[in-house]
Formats: structure tokens, C-alpha cells, sequence
């Protein structure tokens, strides 16, 4: 049992080191904020693949845009334009209106009229912004903050300039907590519904409106990296590209021009119960910001006004908390490493599994890590997406980069393995096997090496002896030169007949020739094992034909004559590599090897012309319908204490 698992690491050894490495380096990676960026890529890409959703018809912009300031005539946009703007709106009933544009300072003229239009407006909200971390900031329009009607407009930014993040609340330098403008006008909306603030029950310091739990943003959450995490920040659910609510003119609304298609539910007035946000949509105001649907790798780059930012969060506020649209969450540290893990795992397997393919599929082997990363890859990619459609950013970028990697390393290491179990197959086979039954070594090399060897097998085969008659007369009359050409003349036809019957040499002795049928793939049925059987007798009358040939050519050339005997016995044996790691011999060993070789040596007075075979009773039983043979006697071997039965093949086969 210990053997098996020693050999079973050892073979998987590059699987179990692989998997683990590959995945603590793209975590280590990811952690080090080295996949980033292209996570965040990743994210966007997901984004701009997602279906449209219908625009929120809960919200509605007033944007102020070039011909509005032209029309005006200046920038800032003066108090008494400004305090007319929001008394035509106010004047339709809305929810909440939220005012995104600084107004600090007077704007002359018309600022008292601004400020009992604020000091008159309970649902307006107005915005600051708070300094963090050494930033610039912006005071409050004075009497909103004086009624606590002030919400924060900062705004988040990744490090390649986008918008992926929202500020629920932002805490100022004195530790003063301040909530956000886009927080303020969803609170005011859903107070409407019934729904107030609480804590989560599921922590104390996550918000919870109705069902909806915001969960706070880590620094290394999702696919972030050790990033700004202060305030608390959630991840950002845009709707839509930009146009994703109805932006009115200021124009319009000043002139009662709002398009009546707004009117819904029977309101008498078409912006009554919605929120109303007034900000710029002018882009010489600069205040335009990229988003994940602000780019791609075909058209150039746009960007959203801030105002439609600050309304996506309202609005992904409001959603949640009544529509049970999904937040986007993200998984704990650990679950991360294990997805990365088990993609990682995935990658070693696939290309494992490469050395296993069907003889049928073969021919895949060498695009099979091509076509297995791409086909694993598309799972991950479009599972990570399938997840992002239910609000979940999982690791895209370090799995997919994991499963590449792991993939890769471990073909290397299985090419490498390759060529070591190579170097030692052909060690002990060299030419000693034809070529069909070294494909079939190849393509089984992994069931028969163990530990640099191929183990020992016991299974059913058939053993074939020659000997060549009068060999020890003829060496002596002749040239020790001309004699080595001559037996190797005949060394080669021999060997030629026996790879030609699927047989394998296992050694050639003086003048002996020993081949085995069977080996080193064991041959698992009786029908495989009689086919063997068969190759043997086969081969054994092809080789009294060649060595007819040979004595023809050389009785032309002057030289010896000569016949043969072979002997043949089917039954179990032990195949396997003998020696230590500097030399290494395949060969066979067993009972029945010794029957064969005692079969060709015994008594050489029976005639059988130019080739004499004789086979055991098991080779004939296996052969008897096959071939002609004539049963000589239960006779007692040398070496041997049970006699056995021994037939003659003659040389011909009979008719089936």
C-alpha cells in the first residue's frame, strides 16, 4: 500500500506541488495590486456586456447645458435664475430635490430671493465638500447648512480616473460624519415607502433599508488592492451608460416646456413625487467624470456628468431598498483563494489529463492545451459574469490567469517527463520492437513505468528460441571477420521477421535468437493471448523461409549452409527492466522461458528440414486450428521434474 501511494505521488508530484505554487503567486500578485487594473478592466468589460436596464423614472435631472449659460449670459448661473429654477420645481410636488452646484457665496443678483426659496424648502438639499486626506474643500450654501439640509458631493476615484465607488457617508477631519447628497435624497424618497434607516442584522455597522444591506467596502475587496477605503463606500451599480435618466433643461422648466410624456400615475404636474437633481451637464463646466461605460477598446473615451453620477447612486439606493435589485457584493479573503486555487487545480488537471486522451482524439495532443485553457477559460470568464448579473464580482483576472499558468507549468513539466520516460523506453527497447508496438509502449508508458523502470509484470505470453545447427563447426573453419558478417546477415533477417510478426527481441545469444510475443503490453483475454501464440508459430515458419533465402544467396557466394531449430512455449512469466539507473535491460523470466529454450534444444536428431519447430501443449492448444503440427511425446526436459507434451509444427499452415 505504501509502494502504491509512494508511486502515486511520485508520478503526480508536479500536480500537487504545481496547483498550490501557481495560486499563492497570483494571490501574492493579486494582493500586491499587480492585477488591479486589469481586474478593474475586467469589471467594466461586464458592465458594457450587461443587458440595459429601463431608465428610473424616479428620478429626473434638470441639467443647466451650454445654451442655458449662454442664454443666461453668465456663469455661475446668478441667485434669482437659481431661486426662480427651484420654485418652478418646487411648485410640481417632487420627493426631494437635490441641488448639484456650490453656492457657498452669493451670485448676484437675486441671492435673498435664494435664500427664502432655502429657507422655504424643507425637501431641498443642497452640497459641500469635505475635505479628505489634505483635499480641497467647499462650505455649504450657509442656511442649508444652518437646517441640516447639506449632503456631501465627493466623489471616489480608482486609480486609472474612474468612478466605480460610491460615498454613503464621509467623515471629516474633526471626525464629524456627513452623509452624501445621492444617501439624503433616497432616505427622504423611501421615508415616503415607509422605509427608514436601521442597522443590519446582520452587522450592526452596515445600513439596511427594508432588505437591502450595504455592506462596506474593504481596501481589498473585490479586486482591489490595499486601496482608499475611508468613509463608507459600497460599490457602485450604474444602470446604464450615460442618458440613463431624463435630463430636462433649465431652459424648459423655466418656461414650463417639460415634456408631458414625464407624467405618470395620473400626476397632475410631471416631476410630482419623483427626485429632482439640478446640476451641469455643460461641458465647458468640466464636470464630467469616466465611468466603466466610459471606455472600450473601439470607440474613444467619454465621460458622465457628475450630476448623473450622484443620481445613480440615488437611484441604486432606491432600487434596492423597493425593487430587490442587487447590490454588488463580493467574497470573503478565503473563498477568493480557494476559487483562484481551485481554477489553478483546474489548469494542472487539464493538462494532465492531456497524456490520457482516447487513441481515438489523439490527434488533439498537440493543440490540447490550447483548446482545454480556451474552453476552461470561457467557463470561468462566463461563470464570474453569470455571478456578476446576480450582483457578485468574483476574481476574474487571477483565475483565469491561475488556470493559464498552472496549465502551462504542468505541460512543461509533463513535456519534460515525456522526454525522461522516452529516453528510457528506447534505453530498453532501442530497435528491439516494431514500430506499432512502440506507439503502443508510448501511448501506455504511464501504466508501465514506476520509479524509472518498468515494473515487473506477471502475465501470459509466448517465448520463441532459435538455434542455428552445426553453428560451433562452422565458427571454427572460419574467419572470425567473415563469420561476424555472415551472423549478422543472419541476425538481421531474423530480427526483421520477428518485428514484422509484433514480436520483441529480448536478446540475441551467439547464435541464438530469444523473442517474446505479448510484451511488454500484457495481453489481458484469450484471444489475445492465442493471437500471440499464433505471431510465434507465424514467425517462427517465416524465419525458416528467410533463413531458405539466405542459404541460397550464400551457396552462390561460397559460403556455409545452414538449418535451424526453434523452440516455443506458451504459459505465465515476470517482464520487466533489470540493472541499476546507469544501465537497465528489458527481459523476461519464468518457468515458461525455460520450457522454450529446452524445446529447441531437445533431441536434435528429430528432422524438420530447414527449420525444426517445436512447441509446448499450451502453444498448441492455441494453435491447433490454425497451423499443422504432430504430437512427438510427453517428454521430460532438462531441468525438469514433469514431463511435457511436445508437437512439430510442420511447415505449412493447414486450411482453416
Amino acid at each position: 500500500m505504501w509502494k502504491r501511494l509512494r508511486t502515486f505521488v511520485g508520478e503526480r508530484r508536479g500536480v500537487l506541488i504545481t496547483a498550490p505554487s501557481v495560486a499563492g503567486l497570483l494571490i501574492a500578485l493579486r494582493f500586491a495590486g499587480w492585477l488591479q487594473l486589469l481586474e478593474l478592466g475586467a469589471l467594466d468589460w461586464f458592465f458594457r456586456l450587461r443587458p440595459p436596464e429601463p431608465i428610473d423614472r424616479r428620478i429626473v435631472i434638470v441639467g443647466i447645458s451650454e445654451s442655458d449659460i449662454q442664454k443666461v449670459g453668465q456663469w455661475p448661473i446668478p441667485d434669482g435664475t437659481l431661486a426662480q429654477l427651484i420654485a418652478k420645481i418646487k411648485q410640481q410636488k417632487p420627493r426631494a430635490i437635490g441641488l448639484d452646484i456650490y453656492r457657498d457665496l452669493p451670485v448676484q443678483p437675486g441671492h435673498d430671493n435664494l435664500v427664502k426659496v432655502f429657507n422655504t424648502t424643507p425637501n431641498l438639499i443642497g452640497i459641500q465638500k469635505v475635505s479628505v486626506d489634505r483635499g480641497f474643500a467647499v462650505n455649504p450654501p450657509p442656511i442649508l447648512g444652518k437646517l441640516n439640509q447639506v449632503g456631501a458631493n465627493n466623489l471616489v476615484f480608482d486609480p486609472d480616473g474612474k468612478v466605480r465607488r460610491g460615498l454613503l457617508f464621509v467623515e471629516t477631519k474633526d471626525g464629524k460624519v456627513i452623509p452624501s447628497l445621492g444617501l439624503i435624497l433616497a432616505f427622504i424618497y423611501l421615508k415616503n415607502e415607509g422605509i427608514e434607516p436601521e442597522n443590519a442584522a446582520v452587522n450592526p455597522e452596515y445600513l439596511q433599508l427594508n432588505r437591502a444591506v450595504f455592506n462596506r467596502l474593504r481596501s481589498h475587496d473585490g479586486g482591489y488592492a490595499g486601496t482608499y477605503a475611508q468613509g463608507y463606500q459600497i460599490l457602485k451599480n450604474y444602470r446604464n451608460p450615460q442618458g440613463s435618466f431624463r435630463i430636462v433643461s433649465m431652459t424648459d422648466v423655466l418656461s414650463n416646456r417639460i415634456p408631458p410624456d414625464l407624467v405618470r400615475d395620473g400626476a397632475s404636474a410631471p416631476l410630482r413625487d419623483r427626485i429632482v437633481l439640478i446640476g451641469s451637464t455643460a461641458v465647458s463646466l468640466q464636470d464630467f467624470y469616466y465611468t466603466p461605460y466610459d471606455s472600450d477598446l473601439i470607440t474613444a473615451p467619454k465621460r458622465t456628468s457628475g450630476v448623473e453620477i450622484h443620481a445613480n447612486l440615488t437611484s441604486q439606493i432606491i432600487s434596492a431598498a423597493l425593487d430587490d435589485r442587487p447590490l454588488i457584493k463580493v467574497w470573503s479573503d478565503p473563498l477568493e483563494w480557494l476559487w483562484i486555487f481551485g481554477w489553478s487545480l483546474i489548469g494542472v488537471t487539464l493538462g494532465w489529463l492531456g497524456r490520457y486522451l482516447p487513441s481515438r482524439i489523439r490527434f488533439l495532443s498537440a493543440y490540447w492545451t490550447a483548446i482545454s485553457i480556451i474552453f476552461a477559460g470561457s467557463i470561468a470568464i462566463g461563470g464570474a459574469y453569470l455571478a456578476f448579473l446576480y450582483g457578485w464580482w468574483i476574481p476574474v483576472v487571477p483565475s483565469v490567469l491561475a488556470l493559464v499558468a498552472a496549465e502551462v507549468v504542468i505541460s512543461a513539466y509533463i513535456a519534460n517527463i515525456d522526454r525522461e520516460e522516452r529516453r528510457i523506453l528506447m534505453n530498453l527497447f532501442a530497435s528491439n520492437v516494431s514500430p506499432k508496438i512502440a506507439e503502443a509502449l508510448w501511448r501506455d508508458r504511464h501504466k508501465l513505468l514506476e520509479e524509472g523502470q518498468l515494473h515487473g509484470q506477471e502475465m501470459t505470453a509466448t517465448v520463441l528460441f532459435t538455434d542455428l545447427k552445426g553453428f560451433s563447426s562452422i565458427a571454427e573453419n572460419m574467419d572470425a571477420k567473415i563469420l561476424m558478417s555472415w551472423l549478422n546477415e543472419y541476425m538481421k533477417e531474423m530480427a526483421q521477421v520477428v518485428l514484422e510478426q509484433d514480436g520483441v527481441i529480448d536478446k540475441f545469444i551467439g547464435d541464438a535468437v530469444m523473442a517474446v510475443f505479448g510484451v511488454p503490453i500484457p495481453s489481458t483475454n484469450a484471444e489475445a493471448i492465442a493471437n500471440d501464440a499464433q505471431k510465434a508459430v507465424s514467425c517462427a515458419l517465416a524465419m525458416g523461409a528467410a533463413l531458405n533465402s539466405l542459404n541460397q544467396q550464400w551457396k552462390t557466394q561460397g559460403r556455409p549452409t545452414v538449418a535451424m531449430r526453434v523452440g516455443i512455449a506458451t504459459g505465465t512469466l515476470v517482464a520487466g527492466s533489470l540493472g541499476s539507473a546507469q544501465r537497465q535491460d528489458y527481459t523476461i523470466i519464468g518457468d515458461t522461458v525455460n520450457i522454450a529454450s529446452r524445446l529447441e534444444s531437445y533431441d536434435k536428431s528429430i528432422d524438420g528440414g530447414i527449420c525444426r519447430i517445436l512447441i509446448s501443449e499450451e502453444t498448441y492448444r492455441y494453435c491447433q486450428n490454425k497451423f499443422t503440427a504432430e504430437f512427438i511425446g510427453s517428454v521430460l526436459l532438462k531441468g525438469r521434474e514433469q514431463p511435457v507434451k511436445v508437437y512439430q509444427v510442420l511447415l505449412r499452415e493447414s486450411a482453416e
